[in-house]
């Protein structure tokens, strides 16, 4: 398998790619994960990458499609990746597809997950996190035993300041207005399937792998 996930913030996209990458045998692979492992690394990529983020950039497209072609090109993606945070804009999704072209493949599916304003309000800012410990709690979906408690550790429960409601709104407005386009570049390539991602996440994922194969 070959494909995007693809959905706001909130939609459940990290709780299905656990679930694909042991259904399918392949790996998962975010930017964010790239950066840092090249960064870490030391690599020229990643120098550069940390030059944009010293300063407070934003590192650009062209930067951020070279870390993803450098990482597709890596063995354990020969049989299938998902990729989760690209492409974020219709240069990116451009770019892949020409760079996937070279290498005689093709994406084969983007797996969209739609999920209502309202709802992603509530997971965004329903999450908490033990002061302590680092476990995560979800005050409606998987609340503690005792409220603003840790039940492995009894350490201090709170929110996050990405998790408020304001910064929730700011994530869901960015994602509006530079990756939601992405929903009709894939719909004329004909590789877009579209999942509620409302429902139970097992649905969620019985409904992907009945819809994407075995």
């Amino acid at each position: 398998m070959r494909a995007v996930l693809l959905g706001p913030p909130g939609a459940g996209k990290g709780t299905q790619a656990i679930r694909l990458v042991k259904k399918y045998g392949v790996p998962q692979i975010s930017t964010g994960d790239i950066f840092r492992k090249n960064i870490k690394e030391g690599t020229e990529l990643g120098k550069k990458a940390q030059e944009y983020m010293n300063a407070g950039g934003l590192v650009p497209d062209e930067l951020v499609v070279d870390l993803v072609k450098d990482r597709l090109m890596q063995e354990d993606c020969a049989n299938g990746y998902l990729l989760d945070g690209f492409p974020r804009t219709i240069a990116q999704a451009e770019q892949l597809d020409e760079f996937l072209g070279e290498l005689g493949t093709k994406l084969d599916a983007v797996i969209n997950f739609e999920v209502g304003y309202d709802t992603l309000m509530e997971r965004l800012t329903g999450r908490r996190l033990c002061k302590a410990c680092g476990a995560s709690y979800h005050i409606k979906n998987f609340p503690p035993k005792t409220e603003g408690i840790c039940d492995k550790c009894g350490g201090e429960l709170i929110q996050r300041a990405d998790d408020t409601a304001e910064t929730a709104m700011k994530r869901i407005e960015v994602y509006e207005e530079s990756t939601a386009p992405l929903i009709e570049y894939y719909t004329k390539s004909g590789v877009l399937k579209n999942f509620d991602a409302e429902k139970d996440p097992k649905e969620v994922f019985e409904d992907i792998v009945r819809e994407c194969g075995e």
